[in-house]
């Protein structure tokens, strides 16, 4: 009883004292790291839908897979790798891997590109320029400090400088090991069998894209897709995704976020079918409500075949070289963030009309960023829609005439002789050409009353 009555009465005051000052100094610690920011926090708004199922979510964990290893007999020994993610913005690039790594468990470690810049090259923040851009590599040293359960997701790499993406050549292959400074002292970090991946999500089409550059080895060593994009056979489903991601931003169809996934592909059948026969629904709606959120689906299949087309216009002239143009490139985005914002002010009693001036709206206005290219980027946006009038399909065409002859004499100044001797030679020319094809009409014309 003596020596129960010392232990209840010393020792055990001793440990809690111990195990609380022990709690205090691993909140402070916790504090003076951050952790909390680094928690994925994935967006009320994420849509799990059959893209991300079946496509995405097999190409990004077969490249997880072999950088962290699967458990099991499978596990890889060879761990290496990097996954790059490609696409113009507001595809939720963030937003998926974000989602990823909360489902795994990990601490995202999200490097901000921008706030790094063109003119950080090394891994020391004493050597950043700012202090934005010295704290983004103080969280990069401290993803390398933890050394297990981390996702180092580098945004925006179009900001980075080669020679700074260079440094994560060795941590992407074998070896698993780069070069850091923690706390004022150079390590090298050893990751060979540690839970840690490397993610670089990059936008090539943006203005800063002459800029963008990725290191050969280091893309030799990553898994790159497009996620704005179609890949392989996934064309149905990067269709249908225009249409789950906006569900949330529409009044109408909020709703259908919350139920069943099976509900939101029967109504969306019904609503390119307009055939009920077969319908059913796990949620309990009625009639009208229904008819509602058809009317809306229908209007929102409308806006995403424009969405869809100006996406698909929107790679293709970004991905072409200036020499090669014949127009002046296309700039206004077809990302689900356009979708969204159409679908917000969609309602079922719109008409075809309105709906087409919601359209037309919305890209007018997005066209006003662009400054002097918002005129040639409209005209252009209504070429591929067939919406052009008269007077804008001639005023589409002067445009592109002098921007092909801009291009053709780009790097000549006006004031060199030889330049001013080829730009009237180009004058005679396309003078000589006009009056060949009015001939050729004057002839073909004769040729008809003749017959």
């Amino acid at each position: 009883m003596l020596k129960l009555n010392g232990f209840a009465r010393q020792v055990v005051p001793l440990f809690e004292k111990y195990t609380a000052r022990k709690k205090a100094l691993l909140e402070a610690f916790r504090e003076q790291l951050r952790l909390e920011e680094f928690r994925p926090r994935v967006l009320s708004s994420f849509v799990r839908n059959r893209l991300i199922n079946e496509v995405y979510l097999p190409l990004i964990g077969n490249n997880l897979a072999k950088q962290i290893g699967v458990v099991g007999e499978n596990k890889r020994t060879d761990l290496m790798g990097m996954l790059l993610l490609i696409s113009p913005p507001g595809y939720g690039k963030t937003t998926l891997m974000e989602y990823i790594s909360s489902r795994l468990g990990i601490i995202f470690m999200k490097i901000n590109g921008p706030a790094i810049g063109h003119q950080v090259t090394s891994l020391d923040p004493a050597e950043a320029p700012n202090a934005s851009a010295r704290e983004e590599v103080k969280k990069l040293n401290l993803a390398f400090e933890m050394g297990d359960n981390v996702m180092i997701y580098l945004d925006d790499i179009q900001h980075c400088h080669p020679e700074l993406l260079q440094k994560f050549i060795s941590l992407c292959d074998g070896q698993r090991k780069i070069e850091g400074v923690y706390e004022g002292k150079p390590k090298t970090y050893d990751l060979r069998g540690r839970k840690v991946c490397v993610v670089m999500a990059g936008n090539p089409y943006t203005e800063s894209g002459d800029k963008f550059q990725i290191p050969d080895m280091l893309a030799n060593r990553a898994d790159t897709y497009n996620l704005g994009d179609i890949i392989g056979n996934s064309e149905a489903a990067f269709k249908l995704s225009y249409i789950e991601n906006c569900l949330t931003a529409n009044p109408v169809l909020n709703k259908l976020a919350a139920r069943s996934q099976k509900d939101v592909y029967a109504l969306v059948r019904l609503a390119e079918t307009d055939n009920r026969e077969g319908l059913e629904l796990e949620g309990n709606y009625s009639g009208e409500e229904i008819n509602e959120i058809v009317a809306v689906l229908k209007k929102l299949l409308i806006v995403r075949n424009y969405v869809l087309r100006n996406n698909i216009e929107y790679i293709r002239s970004a991905a072409q070289s200036d020499e090669f143009r014949t127009e002046p490139p296309f700039k206004l985005q077809g990302s689900y963030r356009d979708m969204n914002k159409i679908a917000e002010k969609i309602v079922p009693i719109m008409n075809e009309e309105e709906l087409l001036t919601v359209i037309l709206s919305h890209y007018e206005n997005e066209a006003q960023t662009l400054t002097t290219g918002a005129e040639a980027n409209l005209l252009k946006f209504k070429e591929m829609h067939q919406l052009l009038r008269p007077e804008e399909t001639q005023r589409w065409e002067n445009i592109k005439t002098t921007f092909r002859k801009n291009n053709q004499f780009r790097g000549l100044g006006t004031g060199e002789h030889m330049g001013q001797v080829l730009v009237q030679l180009a004058n005679f020319s396309e003078g000589l050409f006009a009056i060949r094809e009015e001939l050729q009409k004057g002839m073909q014309s004769s040729l008809q009353k003749d017959s």
